[in-house]
């Protein structure tokens, strides 16, 4: 006899602090049974009738989209918002991943054996009893609830059983034992402390901020210096898909996102490690002589800088300019060499002093700076945008027509962001011994 359809309705969308987890709500009478499926399948609960899917290999829309298969094919309803459905058809690669030789199912199969192996430490069901530094990476030696003992080697996504001694005290003896002649000293006991991601991981499985009341809330326009901070990965999502001739990558290891031109020489970098406060650097603009040539010049721009601004910078970047076809050696201007001002047209004050020219607006929200080493905007001591000394005219220009002219939007009751990202790469190496199994074990 067919069993009804559970009588539930999920819907599925991105989480609002974390980089790649996702998040289930479920309604409907039979909320508690849909429920009990996501729990089973991995999925933490978070608030009543809403879990988080959240892993250590940054795979959690491939996951997601899979449940979310799985309970179609139930009959339960579910609905993928279109930004989780953008970040489950993103065709993304490890750039730098140690295992190149593998396609990306296989990498992705690796990686959910290590999500396996976090999972049964997590949990209890994999006793850790000391770590080391191999000089390369995090190794540990530890025992199953089930009785069989391991070695590991690796940390996060990377992480793997080196070694299996079988089950029982003497072959929990011998590993031990066997770890000790391999690691001497440098042996700690207890698991290792958490890394990064597995620190970012255990911080979405909290219960989720709440959100603030669009009724409190009132948005007005106002010069785009002034503006709210930009939403950092949302922007950079943006450019690339408005302007295919720059790919998308998530580079290993490195805390950040990387949008590069199809020439190679020009290059955008989205830091998003560590939650970087407003006036932290969080973007890197770069321009190269070759693919693997040197840097000619670079700008900088903190995380409180708004939308406005980092979009004005990324456009003068397009082939709208012409880039592409440009030298940037010819292109990259002599330091005497100055961009076209409109800033005295809008009323901006010029004052000069020992170090160079500052420009001011009327309200004093915003200021350009040139010096010897270059130019730099900020504004109202929040946000700032850094021109290395060898950045074309070209480019500073469309920023600063943006301060003269842009309007940008900001919260009567406002608050600053958290920065999220699309998927940092973890930092771990692969083992020295190249000892990889891309077949899950299944525990």
């Amino acid at each position: 006899m067919t069993l009804p359809a559970p009588d539930a309705r999920v819907r599925l969308d991105t989480h609002p602090t974390h980089a790649s987890a996702v998040i289930a709500t479920v309604t409907g009478p039979d909320t508690a049974e849909v429920v009990a499926v996501l729990e089973a399948d991995a999925w933490h609960t978070v608030a009543e009738a809403t879990l988080v899917l959240v892993r250590i290999d940054r795979e959690e829309p491939h996951w997601a989209q899979r449940a979310a298969d799985r309970l179609a094919a139930d009959g339960v309803t579910v609905d993928v918002t279109p930004r989780l459905q953008d970040a489950i058809d993103e065709a993304w690669t490890w750039a730098d991943h140690p295992m190149h030789w593998c396609t990306r199912e296989e990498i992705r199969e690796v990686s959910d054996q290590a999500q396996q192996i976090y999972d049964a430490i997590r949990h209890g069901r994999l006793r850790i009893h000391a770590h080391a530094h191999d000089g390369h990476t995090t190794v540990a030696v530890g025992t199953y609830t089930t009785g069989e003992s391991i070695h590991l080697h690796g940390e996060d996504h990377l992480r793997v059983e080196s070694y299996t001694y079988g089950s029982g005290q003497p072959a929990q003896n011998n590993a031990l034992a066997e770890f000790g002649q391999f690691y001497g000293d440098a042996i700690r006991p207890g698991p290792a402390p958490l890394t990064h991601t597995e620190r970012e991981a255990h911080q979405a499985r909290q219960p989720l901020p709440a959100q603030p009341t669009t009724t409190t809330s009132r948005q007005m326009s106002v010069p785009v210096y002034a503006a709210d901070p930009a939403n950092a990965p949302a922007v950079l999502d943006r450019f690339v898909t408005d302007h295919p001739e720059w790919d998308k990558h998530h580079q290993w290891p490195a805390e950040a996102t990387y949008a590069l031109h199809e020439s190679l020489t020009l290059r955008v970098e989205l830091y998003h490690g560590h939650d970087p406060g407003p006036r932290d650097e969080m973007w890197t603009l770069a321009a190269y002589e070759s693919p693997v040539g040197d840097r000619l010049w670079h700008a900088t721009a903190t995380a409180g800088t708004p939308a406005g601004v980092i979009s004005a910078l990324l456009a003068s970047l397009t082939d709208e300019h012409n880039w592409s076809s440009t030298p940037w050696a010819a292109s990259t201007a002599h330091p005497d060499r100055k961009p076209t001002l409109p800033l005295a047209d809008y009323s901006w004050e010029e004052t000069a002093t020992e170090t160079g020219t500052v420009w001011t607006s009327p309200d004093g929200g915003c200021r350009l700076q040139r010096d010897p080493s270059g130019w730099e905007a900020q504004g109202n001591e929040s946000w700032t945008v850094r021109f290395s000394q060898h950045t074309p005219p070209e480019i500073i220009q469309q920023v600063v027509f943006e301060l003269a002219e842009g309007q940008g939007p900001r919260l009567s009751t406002y608050r600053a962001p958290r920065p999220a990202t699309s998927c940092p790469a973890p930092t771990a190496r692969p083992p020295v011994n190249g000892v990889y199994s891309p077949t899950p074990r299944g525990r």
